[in-house]
Parts: structure tokens; C-alpha cells; sequence
């Protein structure tokens, strides 16, 4: 089973914050304080992580990517809740050590979780809860729209092919969500989500949910190294937006498309086509 088809089957549970599942974290409505946010990945070592990637710098990831969720619906942390297993006593601590340092510097507490006694490849889960004002989604891109996308694309890509130097050694382990361009972002987007899974694919997914077609133009997203490579390879952990026609954009970002009506992807360079690579980006399962 496919991690789309499994989704199907829990579609019919969700409940009136949960955008039908479609989205990257739940919002619920609060009677007089905006949208509680919510959203709750977890890691699996040789999935996302590797088994040689240091304790501290997996803590970081683990928080960074929840995060990263916050900030594509302009969100401010309130707090975390871990899951976690314990294992090996020195990983154990380092990762204690490297939660400290991810949850201190983006100001966000530890609220709770679990631990649990476990054996094997570890799975390590988190929950991010946040705070924010009408927080955009990723179903509302129009026709006419233009197409964003915050920092460059594919050096953690690079980092985690062990190419690229420093800097992509670290957008893989230690990436940086971004929750300052989310906030300034949220209330003039018409939609917007994370590049989690490679930018190809997401933007695919915004697609789907928004009922449009997106058009993306190769040449123009900052990339690091091959384009194709970095486009499909996932662990960005950029914002990916929509502006209206003409609207002024608030933070450091690249044009990188447009909105028409229609359905899907479609990709040119230099304003001629290109042919949709066979992977688009991460899909599990």
C-alpha cells in the first residue's frame, strides 16, 4: 500500500481542522486567539536519516522538519511533544543534548510525549503545536498566480550525497525552517506549503489540491549543482508560495512559475517544454 492510498482510508476520520487530510498540519479555529496549528512527522533512521548522522544533528532535523510545517502556515511555536525510543545510553544523551540546542534556539519548549524501550532502526516522532492567523493552505493557488520558492534548491540533496563542502553538509543536518519568511508571508499568499519530499513533487501536490495547473520554469529556481537532481531530491525544507499577479513579495525569494487553469505539472527551460522525470521527488511507498 501507498502512503496516498493509506491516507484514503483515514480520509473518512478527519475531523474539521484536518483539511481532509490534504495539508501538512491541522489548523483549528479558536474562538478568540486565530488557528492552533498542529502537525506531527516522525523520522526512521536509513529513511531519513542515516545511521552514521551524529544524535545531536538527528534531534535538530527532527524539530526543524516539524517546524518547517509551522512556518509554511505562518506560524509561530508554542511547543513540541516527543516520542521517542530509548536505545544506546552515549546516542541517548547526545540526542538530549542536540534537542537542547534546536528547541533553544528557535524558542520553543519541550510540552511532553513518551519514551518507550526499543531495539532495531530507530523511529523517532514529534509533535509541533503553533499558534497563527488565518493560516494559509496549500489549496488555495488561482489561475494568474506567480509562483515562489524561498532560498536554493537541492544542496541538502548535495549533503546528503557528501558533495557540495560545508553548506550542504549542514542544509542536510541541521536545515532551517523558515519560520520569520512564513509569518511575513501568510497574509498575502494565496497558497503555500514546505519543499519536503523535492520541489517537482510538492509543487505537483499544490496542483492537485488547488485545482489548477502549475507551471515551472527550470532555468529559473536557484538550484545547487545538476537542476534535475536538485529539483527532485528532497530535504529543502523552502517555502513554496503563491503571489497574485503583481504582488509585492516581503521576503529574499525567486519567481519560479505561474498558475493557469487546467490540472498537474508542467516544466519548460528557457520557455520550452521539458519532459516530467520519471521520480519527481521522495514518495514513500
Amino acid at each position: 500500500m501507498t502512503e496516498d492510498e493509506f491516507i484514503a482510508l483515514l480520509r473518512p476520520l478527519a475531523g474539521d481542522g484536518a483539511r481532509e487530510l490534504r495539508d501538512d498540519a491541522a489548523v483549528l479555529t479558536l474562538p478568540k486567539n486565530g488557528d492552533l496549528v498542529l502537525t506531527h512527522d516522525v523520522i526512521v533512521e536509513g529513511v531519513h536519516f542515516r545511521s552514521e548522522d551524529a544524535a545531536e544533528d538527528v534531534a535538530w532535523k527532527l524539530v526543524a522538519v516539524n517546524l518547517s510545517d509551522l512556518a509554511a502556515k505562518g506560524a509561530t511555536p508554542l511547543g513540541v511533544l516527543l516520542g521517542y525510543p530509548l536505545s544506546d545510553d552515549g546516542w541517548d544523551r547526545g540526542f538530549a543534548a542536540g534537542l537542547v540546542a534546536v528547541l533553544g534556539t528557535f524558542d520553543c519548549p519541550l510540552l511532553g510525549g513518551d519514551t518507550v524501550k526499543a531495539a532495531g532502526p530507530r523511529s523517532l516522532s514529534l509533535t509541533a503545536i503553533g499558534s497563527a492567523d488565518n493560516a494559509p493552505s496549500r489549496s488555495g493557488a488561482r489561475p494568474g498566480d506567480e509562483l515562489w520558492v524561498t532560498g536554493t534548491i537541492g544542496l541538502a540533496g548535495q549533503g546528503l550525497r557528501g558533495e557540495g563542502g560545508a553548506a550542504a553538509r549542514s542544509a542536510y543536518l541541521r536545515p532551517q525552517p523558515r519560520l520569520t519568511e512564513g509569518r511575513a508571508l501568510a497574509p498575502l499568499v494565496t497558497a503555500m506549503m514546505d519543499v519536503s519530499d523535492g520541489l517537482l513533487i510538492d509543487a505537483q501536490r499544490m496542483a492537485a489540491a488547488s485545482g489548477v495547473q502549475i507551471g515551472l520554469a527550470l532555468d529559473a529556481v536557484p538550484v545547487a549543482g545538476d537542476a534535475m537532481a536538485a529539483v527532485t531530491a528532497g530535504d529543502d525544507y523552502e517555502l513554496l508560495f503563491t503571489l497574485s499577479p503583481g504582488a509585492p513579495c516581503p521576503v529574499a525569494a525567486t519567481r519560479i512559475g505561474s498558475v493557469c487553469a487546467g490540472q498537474g505539472l508542467v516544466l519548460t527551460s528557457s520557455g520550452a517544454p521539458v519532459p516530467l522525470p520519471a521520480r519527481l521527488g521522495y514518495r514513500h511507498g
